[in-house]
């Protein structure tokens, strides 16, 4: 487990954006930015950057799973992965990944203002990413990055509709290509 960038640690507890819960708020404040970075917080390792981490409710709901590894494994998001990481020949510990919006949605699906996301981005994210390679999982992750000039390669989100599994985790896997060993 890598030790988070202090800078954005400090900022990921101190974003609050009003109608939103925070990891505090679920009781999943650990010391790392995420808690999706048990698994994936590589501190050398490429990094992905999702739309969100989680929605409240799935946050506070699982929150003892989430304590113990970090994510859901049986979400569409975390089973694209999975199978794109296969294909790529990568492990979950060789990435980093974040968020572009650290606050908890009230939620699923939830649409966050891309104003949110980019003051979210601004204030932690950036902060995490420094010159490693960035992939941007979706359309809100990747304006993002285009905003703040964050060097990256966009691809589809895992759990964008429209795709099967295996095209999203095919789209996910060629752009680790380049930071397999």
């Amino acid at each position: 487990m890598s030790t988070p960038d202090s800078t954005a640690l400090t900022a990921r507890r101190a974003f609050a954006p009003k109608g939103y819960a925070t990891l505090v708020d679920v009781g999943l404040d650990l010391d790392m930015v995420s808690p999706y970075q048990i698994a994936c917080g590589n501190p050398d390792g490429p990094v992905l950057i999702t739309y969100n981490y989680l929605d409240e409710p799935t946050a506070r709901s699982n929150a003892h799973l989430l304590k113990t590894l970090g994510y859901l494994p049986d979400m569409l998001f975390n089973r694209v992965l999975d199978r794109a990481l296969g294909v790529a020949g990568m492990q979950r510990a060789d990435l980093y990944v974040t968020h572009a919006f650290h606050a908890l949605p009230p939620k699923r699906s939830s649409t966050v203002p891309q104003r949110l996301v980019e003051e979210s981005f601004d204030a932690i994210t950036r902060h995490e990413i420094g010159d490693r390679p960035a992939i941007a999982l979706g359309k809100s992750a990747a304006k993002a990055c285009k905003r703040f000039d964050i060097p990256h390669v966009a691809v589809f989100h895992p759990s964008a509709r429209g795709l099967t599994i295996a095209e999203k985790a095919q789209r996910i896997a060629t752009a680790l290509a380049p930071h397999t060993a």
